[in-house]
């Protein structure tokens, strides 16, 4: 007689069950919801407006990325620095950006002609400009993204920074200073190589956050993806389309950016101590 067993995991089959059931009724309700016209999100896919949007999506995310990684490296030391007065300023910065609203950020900045009509060098306590820049025309919709963006990553990354630095072994420290490194050569040879290397995946998430937020921009005509979805939506009452269209890219780039980060953590892996010991 043969008896018949049941699943060592139930559980774990009427899981799969409903993720499958779930999935399925989500791709069924897009594909044959005859609310939406799937011919406009394939026209629309690769349309130059989207495109462009695209690239200043990218261009946002890079630039805002790569000044958000520079000032997160600086505050993070002067977070560790002996000296109050910088330890207060970084702790300062960080607090005051980690805890406003990014929305708040970029309206304050696509804004700041209504506190400044007019940005430049002025001798102190004196009206008199060595030169000076109507605000408006310095502060464009996408440099007021930058900003807002960049500034706002930074107070992030410090933080991402920081705690990798604290998880160095403190030994190779000591032993670095014993053969005579100075801090500078300590911080550049031995501590911020390891630091880094240990930080990458956060590294990536907080780089998939940025990219998203990038859609924030969109608040002040700031050119991205999402900008250009809303004005052709706008034109075309397509809303919904234009709207899984931006969504089709986000995901298309985010996830290259996970495949970024395991291309990150295999080169950056000869830095860390268990890596070596191999």
């Amino acid at each position: 007689m043969f008896a018949m067993t049941m699943p060592q995991r139930p559980w774990r089959w009427a899981a799969n069950a409903a993720v499958a059931v779930t999935a399925a009724a989500l791709l069924t309700s897009i594909v044959q919801n005859p609310n939406i016209d799937h011919a406009a999100i394939l026209r629309y896919q690769f349309a130059p407006a989207i495109l462009s949007g695209l690239v200043t999506t990218l261009t946002l995310a890079a630039i805002s990325g790569a000044i958000g990684l520079a000032l997160g490296i600086m505050l993070a030391l002067m977070r560790l620095s002996p000296d109050v007065l910088l330890r207060g300023a970084s702790g300062f910065y960080t607090w005051a950006f980690r805890g406003t609203p990014l929305l708040v950020q970029i309206l304050f900045w696509g804004n700041l002609a209504l506190l400044f009509k007019r940005l430049g060098l002025y001798i102190p306590f004196t009206n008199i400009a060595l030169f000076s820049f109507g605000t408006n025309a310095l502060i464009t919709p996408f440099i007021a993204s930058i900003l807002a963006l960049g500034l706002n990553e930074a107070a992030y990354i410090s933080e991402i920074v920081r705690a990798g630095i604290s998880a160095i072994d403190r030994g190779q420290i000591d032993a670095a200073r014993s053969l005579g490194m100075t801090n500078g050569l300590l911080m550049r040879l031995v501590v911020l190589p390891q630091a880094l290397a240990v930080s990458i995946p956060s590294f990536v998430n907080q780089f998939t956050n940025l990219l998203k937020a990038t859609s924030l921009v969109s608040v002040i005509a700031g050119g991205d993806l999402l900008t250009e979805a809303e004005n052709i939506a706008s034109a075309n009452l397509h809303t919904i389309e234009l709207l899984l269209v931006a969504s089709f890219w986000f995901l298309a780039i985010t996830s290259l950016s996970t495949v970024a980060q395991h291309v990150a953590e295999r080169r950056l892996a000869v830095y860390l101590p268990a890596a070596r010991g191999r």
